[in-house]
């Protein structure tokens, strides 16, 4: 936990039709909401053939941000999150906008899986409705994604994520904002498509009530309310309606529904038709919207982050125990991380020294539950479990560093490998990773000893290592893994020298 948490936070949702921006006060770990920030970008709109962002839908959105960067550019790092949703996964060239993106912001931006936003939605929702012991079935439909999550109090039980979003259906089935029964029709059995591998799952008697999260739900709910089609949130019936309206008409501009926003309308058709796919599928008769959404979870998980109560640490040891590693292992490679990281000093990396010291202590926890699967290269399945896995708390570029760090932590050691990664950590990571390799080597038997209070300093990418006299002589198999990793750190400009 951070000696003095900041007194404002920011959580910032890159969504796919609509960013959004919350700003609050901090006392006490209370949140209090002093801004919001909400614009209309389609970014999925954005999305050509081959699932790159075109330039336009960049400039727009690059607009935005620039707007939003205004009021967060000064805010502390830790005091900001920023997430990307279902277009920024899809997009193929997102590295090139998210670079001027988080210039624009001067925040890092992080992509999340659609579990992790799922997860990230609930969060939101429960805090704004409060705690009961009910099971909810709470959704939210996206511009690219739909989620869908059964929980109770504060806990998600079932999680899911489905590929449509009320963008990408009024794109698809309603072009340039044509209607039709028909195109109603196969809109709605596309979603329903969606739907039929969760649809046992997420029936309605795995849950006590139905929430609705995000912006096209909220504008549903309106509608519905101000032509008197529902007065108890949305309604099976008041649906039937909405969509009886809606297939009577052969343009939106037709529509003419009271209190439905302008710049909603060209992917209302596409929200409804996923919605009442959903009351169908799932046998849903009533629900009820609330104000809670993605921006609101993502803010709670950063006041967690901030209070010693960080997600992604639980996360770590449910897999640790899944994967049945030597936990006591770990906590011997962690304290000689320790070890060496007191005499490098507590600014060694910087400003962000606490943030990777942090990645390291995971990776060392981590880096054998590749084992479980096979002994053979074993640090390739861990990292391949951790960069594609759904880890709770962890943004994607969170699990590529993570497994970075674990698939280098042995053998072969290349700097390739992490040119890819964002900065800073494309330059920390490689000593980062060293740090953990001399660790892992010094513990190779395994055995409860007490290590020597040896010597190491690191200068750019020089590493001395000195051992009490006499030492090595008496620890041959160290002596001789000593050298071996020499010579696998020499290829990458990095020397190791020890006595």
């Amino acid at each position: 936990m951070l000696k003095k948490p900041p007194e404002i936070v920011a959580a910032v949702d890159l969504g796919s039709n609509s960013f959004h921006m919350i700003v609050c006060s901090l006392t006490n770990g209370k949140l209090q909401t002093l801004d919001r920030l909400k614009e209309m970008v389609r970014l999925a709109s954005g999305l050509d053939k081959h699932n790159n962002l075109d330039s336009k839908t960049q400039e727009r959105a690059l607009d935005c941000l620039e707007r939003f960067g205004q009021r967060i550019r000064n805010f502390s790092p830790e005091s900001v999150r920023v997430v990307g949703t279902s277009a920024l996964r899809m997009a193929k060239n997102s590295q090139q906008f998210l670079e001027k993106a988080e210039k624009a912001l001067n925040h890092p931006i992080h992509i999340i899986s659609g579990i992790e936003e799922a997860r990230l939605i609930y969060q939101g929702v429960a805090h704004s409705l409060g705690s009961n012991a009910n099971l909810r079935l709470v959704m939210d439909i996206g511009g690219g994604s739909t989620e869908y999550i059964i929980g109770s109090g504060d806990t998600p039980r079932v999680k899911e994520s489905t590929p449509m979003g009320c963008v990408l259906v009024s794109n698809a089935f309603f072009k340039d904002g044509k209607l039709s029964r028909n195109a109603f029709t196969q809109a709605t059995l596309f979603a329903e498509q969606q739907l039929e591998p969760i649809q046992k799952q997420f029936q309605r008697k795995n849950w006590d009530q139905a929430i609705g999260a995000s912006g096209s739900l909220r504008s549903i709910d309106k509608v519905l309310k101000a032509k008197n089609w529902s007065n108890n949130g949305i309604t099976k019936e008041g649906l039937e309606l909405l969509v009886a309206h809606i297939t009577q008409c052969s343009h939106i501009n037709e529509l003419n529904l009271p209190d439905l926003d302008t710049e909603r309308l060209p992917v209302f058709p596409g929200g409804v038709a996923i919605i009442y796919a959903t009351f169908k599928s799932l046998g849903i008769e009533q629900m009820t919207v609330s104000d809670g959404a993605l921006r609101e979870g993502v803010i709670h998980d950063l006041l967690g982050r901030l209070y010693d109560h960080d997600i992604r640490s639980a996360t770590v040891q449910t897999l640790a125990d899944r994967y049945h590693t030597d936990k006591e292992h770990a906590s011997r490679i962690k304290q000689t991380i320790g070890f060496i990281l007191n005499q490098l000093g507590e600014d060694y990396f910087g400003p962000n020294h606490e943030n990777l010291v942090q990645f390291l202590n995971w990776a060392a926890d981590l880096h054998e539950i590749g084992q479980d699967i096979a002994h053979s290269h074993y640090h390739k399945h861990s990292a391949y479990i951790i960069e594609n896995g759904d880890f709770a708390g962890f943004s994607r570029q969170d699990q590529v560093l993570l497994s970075t760090i674990v698939k280098a932590h042995r053998r072969k050691f290349s700097r390739t490998a992490f040119k890819e990664l964002p900065s800073p950590w494309n330059l920390d990571a490689p000593t980062l990773t060293i740090l953990l390799r001399l660790s892992v080597l010094l513990h190779r038997n395994r055995q409860e000893y007490q290590l020597p209070d040896f010597k190491i300093t690191v200068i750019k990418s020089k590493i001395s290592l000195q051992f009490p006299e006499q030492w090595l002589a008496q620890a041959p198999l160290t002596h001789a893994d000593l050298i071996q990793e020499t010579e696998y750190l020499k290829p990458a400009g990095f020397k190791l020298e020890f006595a």
